[in-house]
């Protein structure tokens, strides 16, 4: 036997078998491969007016203690988030962004002998943890590029352990209604824990009421996940957080590592909570940049999923993947959403107005060439 091979048999069947996730590419990669300079990044969906300054002022504040190991607690940040939301502080796990709380729900609940109900076209987390701890995927169809609820709560066994449904859905855009969550919740059997991924939520919040988190009061299998990495533009320290009942949050928190929050994370997230101005800034720029989008793609005759958060979906009516290495010798990145069986569309992250328009004008002349 090959000896590079041992290794890999030594690991676990579900990891042997896992394709790792993989992200968007980096500016100074495309910087390296092509010798371009002037590059813009739409693939990440992230906040393109970066940090606020509120948070960029408690992270200079915090530069000293860096020798110092952070709070393992969280202590003020979980004091800030519970008297935002109107939760008890022990109601709140920290996560090394919002998909570290999706790794630790798997890591408590899962094992192999459990199975996992999610929808075609979701996040590619969902799968990678699921699959890690062995655990069997339930995948069903979507309906309309979103979550199919009806067919999701029949796949629903006694085997499964977790649901995930992602709200807005990541990469399609799409909302669920808050009256159809609300019934699937409470239809599912208090053997199965859901976790409503939020990432997307202050985009929503803004068109919409949304009110999930009066749902714990009722739902004590409830884990919602949000992040600073969207909305709050803080995406390169990686700090999100989950909301659940008492006892399902210190489920989470006994599989939570102590330090998984660094210093810098936990002061610009505390900071960057009370910075409504740049929230409500970033929100402008968004509804903008989706309709500079929306309307571009109207003029070149192309349909797009409407999207309720910072990035929308696009269809080229032909294959994606040479649309974006062909955007990338423009030094534009996108995202190819083909690993998510949507081989024609490329999801695209909402610029600033210029942003937006060099990609545009990258795009029609790419589908001029194609």
């Amino acid at each position: 036997m090959n000896n590079n091979n041992k290794i890999y048999n030594l690991a676990t069947i579900g990891v042997q078998q896992l394709i790792p996730y993989k992200a968007g590419k980096p500016i100074e990669e495309l910087e390296r491969e092509l010798g371009l300079t002037r590059i813009i990044k739409l693939a990440s969906n992230e906040n393109p007016l970066g940090p606020g300054k509120k948070a960029l002022a408690a992270i200079e504040l915090a530069l000293p203690s860096l020798a110092l190991y952070p709070d393992g607690s969280g202590f003020s940040l979980k004091q800030a988030l519970a008297k935002k939301f109107a939760v008890d502080v022990n109601q709140i796990t920290l996560g090394n962004g919002s998909n570290e709380l999706l790794e630790l729900v798997a890591r408590a609940f899962l094992t192999p002998e459990f199975e996992v109900v999610f929808s075609q076209h979701a996040f590619a987390v969902y799968p990678i943890v699921t699959q890690a701890m062995g655990a069997k995927a339930v995948v069903v169809p979507a309906l309309n590029y979103g979550h199919d609820l009806d067919a999701m709560l029949q796949a629903v066994t006694e085997k499964t352990r977790l649901v995930f449904i992602a709200n807005p859905n990541n990469p399609t855009g799409t909302l669920l209604s808050q009256s159809s969550l609300n019934a699937f919740i409470g239809a599912l059997p208090d053997t199965c824990v859901c976790v409503l991924d939020e990432a997307y939520f202050e985009f929503v919040s803004c068109v919409e009421p949304i009110n999930s988190i009066d749902w714990l009061k009722k739902f004590p299998n409830l884990l919602i996940t949000r992040t600073f990495s969207k909305a709050y533009g803080l995406a390169g320290l990686r700090v999100g957080f989950g909301l659940s009942s008492l006892q399902l949050a210190d489920i989470l928190n006994r599989v939570r590592q102590p330090f998984n929050n660094n210093t810098l994370a936990l002061v610009a997230a505390e900071s960057a909570l009370d910075d409504k101005e740049h929230l409500q800034q970033t929100i402008r720029v968004n509804t903008l940049g989706m309709q500079q989008l929306t309307d571009g793609f109207k003029k070149l005759g192309l349909e797009w999923i409407p999207s309720a958060g910072n990035f929308v979906l696009v269809n080229l009516k032909q294959a994606g993947q040479p649309v974006y290495e062909a955007l990338l010798r423009k030094g534009v990145i996108v995202r190819p959403v083909g690993n998510y069986e949507l081989p024609n569309h490329l999801r695209i992250s909402i610029g600033t107005e210029s942003e937006n328009q060099q990609f545009l004008t990258a795009l029609t002349k790419t589908l001029a060439n194609v």
